[in-house]
């Protein structure tokens, strides 16, 4: 599931943000909405693409300001 939430997340990335897949990949894996996707404990893996990809939003858009 983690695999599958990843894929969108990324297309999402390329969609709303125009990142190329290698930049797209790298703001995926590099954040720590990823670390929270794969702790299980966490269960945001249920959640929607679109649903985690707001919080992946808010964590890039805070990282630009800084």
């Amino acid at each position: 599931m983690t695999e599958c939430m990843a894929r969108d997340l990324v297309l999402l990335l390329m969609d709303k943000h125009g990142f190329a897949l290698e930049d797209a990949l790298r703001a995926l894996y590099n954040s720590a909405t990823y670390l929270k996707l794969e702790d299980p404990s966490t269960g945001l893996y249920f959640q929607s693409p679109l649903y985690v990809y707001a919080y992946l939003d808010k964590e890039l858009a805070i990282s630009k300001i800084s």
